[in-house]
């Protein structure tokens, strides 16, 4: 049984590195700080540097092995947007790569937006990941609230 989780969250590890590789190369190529990160990012999930150059030069689109909670979601976003800012230059199409990706992590459309540019503040200005994770569901959450209802009569 252990071998079942242990497979199914190696899945998503290089799921996340495909979506990661995707973003680099959403500009044309992948920036040598680029590749530095999503390489990071893999080592610190268990996986060598060379098996992650491996999955990236082959990496052609998205993966289909998106995370199954707000915290495994956020960081997902989390990394796509440090990963779009690791070159220090904003391409569009990464912008835009990084809002429908955080569409199809489940995050509502009309606040994906707002939420990519309130991470990408959050790195820019140095923040460490937990407070911008903070806010971020704070943000979230309190866009989550039923509105009141108003009585007009």
């Amino acid at each position: 049984m252990f071998g079942f989780f242990q497979n199914e969250q190696a899945k998503k590890i290089k799921g996340h590195l495909l979506n990661l590789a995707a973003l680099a190369k959403a500009d044309g190529h992948i920036d040598a700080r680029e590749m530095n990160f999503i390489i990071a990012v893999g080592k610190k999930n268990g996986i060598s540097s060379s098996e992650v150059q491996e999955l990236v030069s082959g990496a052609k689109g998205t993966s289909s092995d998106l995370p199954t909670n707000d915290s495994e979601r956020f960081d997902q976003i989390f990394d796509l947007v440090d990963m779009m800012l690791a070159d220090g230059i904003v391409d569009d199409t990464e912008m835009d790569f990084c809002i429908m990706m955080a569409e199809k992590l489940g995050f509502r459309k009309a606040i994906v937006g707002v939420l990519v540019r309130k991470i990408s503040q959050g790195v820019k200005d140095g923040h460490p990941r937990e407070r911008i994770k903070e806010e971020s569901n704070q943000f979230l959450n309190y866009n989550e609230l039923p509105r009141p209802i108003v009585n007009l009569n």
